[in-house]
């Protein structure tokens, strides 16, 4: 990391808990290639009351932005002073660039699912169907992506029949020609099995030892699967039952990497040096190495 001087800028994380990420790592090494005078910190709190008062603070202090990350990503849309349309549609938010004292919110997760998705699998999704399981934050923030991406249609799959069209709902004004439908679990596998790609924002697969998600027969060759849990000592059930079956399946590192280059790239501004993705993601790798070689 470079020497911390008096002209230093600060950018960070909010989220708790903020043990295990990865950000601060990936952030710092990008910007000492880049040359910025940065330097990037988790910014744990324990509540919404906490969350607020370090919001509040943060336009009279040396910030260029920050993220937000669970569980806050909800509740920093509302302390924004403008919102950016994505965000706005995805009803979360992880990115903040701090203006003249403003705080502008933005939303890259949708970004960075569908650069990842370019990179490591050479997967468009424009014209093609789609399968999100879930119906969460994450999985808004991927619905939008696919509707700017022009998909073909978006079927959510989900337990909870009220988030999944709460979802649909909120996405319905934005749709256009995209198609968009939510179902059950129990009479997915038919959708699963003709969809071009599917991608986990559930949590199932975080935990060592979680089943995958949907069960082996549903997936095969020709079909992409992203996965967005990503840090695990093994592959997730899902990404390796995938790979077993032939379709190509990819964890979430190279999202979370692509979100948060965009969001150096929307703190830097236009016209600079692109954050190095692969600078970035090395540095990710490696602190994973560490943790598993420690733990």
């Amino acid at each position: 990391m470079s020497t911390i001087k008096g002209t230093t800028q600060l950018a960070g994380v909010i989220g708790n808990p903020l043990g295990h990420s990865l950000s601060p790592v990936m952030h710092n090494a990008a910007y000492e290639r880049l040359g910025l005078d940065w330097v990037y910190v988790p910014l744990q709190v324990n509540d919404e009351l906490g969350l607020r008062r370090l919001v509040a603070a943060i336009p009279s202090l040396p910030f260029v932005g920050f993220n937000v990350t669970m569980p806050f990503k909800q509740e920093v849309l509302e302390l924004c002073d403008e919102v950016a349309t994505a965000a706005s549609m995805a009803g979360a938010v992880n990115t903040v660039q701090v203006v003249d004292g403003r705080l502008i919110g933005y939303n890259t997760d949708g970004r960075g699912l569908l650069e990842a998705l370019n990179e490591e699998a050479e997967f468009k999704v424009a014209g093609k169907d789609v399968v999100l399981l879930g119906s969460g934050g994450a999985a808004g923030a991927a619905f939008v992506a696919f509707i700017l991406a022009q998909a073909a249609s978006v079927t959510v799959v989900s337990r909870n029949a009220d988030t999944a069209e709460d979802l649909l709902c909120r996405m319905g004004p934005h749709l256009g020609a995209v198609g968009a439908r939510a179902v059950g679990f129990d009479e997915a596998g038919p959708i699963v099995s003709s969809a071009a790609l599917i991608v986990n924002a559930t949590p199932v697969g975080m935990r060592a030892g979680d089943p995958s998600v949907i069960p082996r027969g549903w997936v095969g060759p020709g079909q992409v699967v992203y996965d967005m849990v990503y840090g695990t000592a093994e592959p997730t059930s899902l990404v390796r039952e995938s790979r077993e079956a032939g379709a190509v399946a990819i964890d979430g590192l190279g999202m979370l990497v692509c979100q948060g280059a965009t969001a150096i790239d929307i703190w830097n501004g236009s016209g600079q040096a692109r954050a190095p993705r692969d600078v970035m993601r090395h540095a990710a790798e490696a602190e994973l190495a560490l943790r598993r070689v420690a733990g």
